[in-house]
């Protein structure tokens, strides 16, 4: 079922093709339904796709095509029937909405597995629109005598072959990268079929020759077809990733004000119609931006969450870590705490109390530190100090840190009374300053005399 699927929009474009070879007239079931239908049968070959492909590059393909596929429907029924004068309007919209869909998926077809990103489809937008305005402003006059097509027909027949441009280009940038793959090579053959009849579109309306219902309408319908099969074939695992310079972005960012500014300083300079790209290329910036500080602050939030403590709120075992990466040129002490008596408290009390026991040490541990300090909960109960100052100051803060836990604890008007082990390491350039300390409270505790620095351990 899924071959069958897959080469459907195929079998029907041929047989389009052979009908329009043999009679050129239009016929309402060939030029409206059975050429409507292709694009259908693309779609459906796309989703019918294996598990292996992107879904999101599979979603924003069919999106892409359905939107192509609503304007292409809209114009084939104007042929055949009176619609309102905005129809026109609302097929180009369409035809629009395909491409910087389209960029999007190119992406996302090669390389599986990334995640949804809304900068991605922004820079996307961003990128489409900016370049389309720049290129429609600087060739609009110049391409269009004002005597065939209106204004707004120039906007929208030179805007598809500029965003054909941007297609092919990120289609071939993708195919150099991923080394000429299959996958990227069908891709890139389908967008540039595509792009090359939007060509010859637009070479045939500026000429007058353009006419509904010939062969060339089926040049779309033949890029649409390879993209169809790109799409539907199954994607193999790749770590190369292709996306839009960020520079590309600045330049299309850039590019809307100075065009507002130019039509500003001087009317009529270009057309009304390339206030549409440059007004939502801005909008779009605008919510990229804010995008971006919200991800900038959300990871700013995490990266200190993953260096807190929960239960006290002081930084924990990372956190000291690394300040003691940069501690090593500082005069200075690191002092290892661990409670002593503290498991008979959560024995003795539940753990709820000894969690009230542990913040109320931190306090007061906070307390009594001077200005600098770094103290930080390691787990369970022991802490770690990293203290500024010569061996005679941070002996005497270590003292202060004993002393506060000399008085005891009254939770819910129960005195629970514990004591606290430390060992000293001041620094003295050698890099063992965390296992110094670390044997210095062992032999505080094993001993009980409160404080003992990493040289007395070591003599022991």
């Amino acid at each position: 079922m899924y071959r069958f699927f897959r080469f459907l929009p195929i079998s029907l474009l041929l047989i389009h093709v052979a009908i329009k070879l043999i009679d050129t007239h239009q016929s309402l079931l060939v030029d409206l339904f059975l050429y409507n239908a292709i694009w259908m049968a693309a779609i459906i070959a796309i989703t019918q796709a294996p598990l292996s492909n992107d879904p999101v590059a599979i979603a924003t393909a069919s999106l892409a095509i359905g939107f192509w596929g609503i304007g292409s429907l809209i114009n084939s029924i104007s042929d055949f029937q009176a619609l309102a004068p905005e129809s026109s309007f609302i097929a180009q919209l369409n035809y629009v909405i395909f491409y910087p869909l389209l960029l999007a998926a190119i992406p996302r077809a090669l390389t599986r597995g990334r995640k949804l990103n809304p900068i991605e489809l922004l820079d996307s937008f961003i990128f489409a629109l900016g370049i389309s305005a720049i290129a429609t402003a600087l060739f609009l006059s110049r391409v269009f005598p004002d005597s065939i097509v209106s204004v707004k027909d120039q906007f929208f027949a030179l805007l598809f072959p500029i965003f054909d441009l941007i297609l092919v280009t990120v289609a071939l940038i993708s195919l150099v990268t991923h080394k000429v793959q299959r996958r990227a090579l069908t891709l890139f053959l389908g967008v540039t079929v595509f792009g090359l009849f939007d060509l010859l579109y637009l070479w045939l309306t500026v000429n007058n020759k353009y006419i509904f219902g010939q062969l060339i309408d089926d040049g779309w319908l033949l890029g649409i077809v390879i993209l169809a099969l790109t799409f539907s074939s199954a994607q193999t695992k790749s770590d190369s990733d292709i996306s839009i310079h960020p520079v590309f972005i600045a330049l299309s960012i850039f590019i809307s004000p100075t065009l507002l500014a130019l039509s500003a300083l001087k009317p009529g300079i270009f057309s009304i119609y390339i206030l549409i790209p440059t007004i939502a290329t801005l909008f779009l910036a605008f919510i990229r931006m804010t995008i971006v500080i919200r991800q900038a602050k959300t990871l700013g939030e995490e990266k200190v969450l993953a260096r807190t403590d929960e239960l006290t709120g002081l930084p924990n075992r990372r956190r000291l870590v690394a300040e003691l990466a940069t501690f090593s040129k500082t005069e200075g002490a690191l002092l290892l705490l661990d409670l002593n008596e503290f498991k008979p408290v959560n024995d003795n009390y539940g753990h709820e109390i000894g969690d009230q026991i542990l913040q109320q040490v931190s306090q007061r541990f906070s307390r009594s530190l001077p200005t600098g300090s770094v103290l930080a909960r390691l787990g369970g109960d022991e802490f770690g100090v990293l203290i500024n100052g010569s061996y005679e100051q941070t002996l005497e803060a270590a003292y202060a840190l004993q002393a506060t836990l000399s008085y005891p604890f009254v939770i819910k008007g129960v005195p629970i009374t514990i004591g606290v082990s430390i060992g000293l390491a001041h620094n003295d350039g050698e890099s063992n300053l965390l296992e110094r300390a670390d044997a210095a409270m062992y032999e505080a505790k094993r001993n009980g005399e409160g404080v003992v620095t990493s040289s007395l351990a070591k003599g022991v």
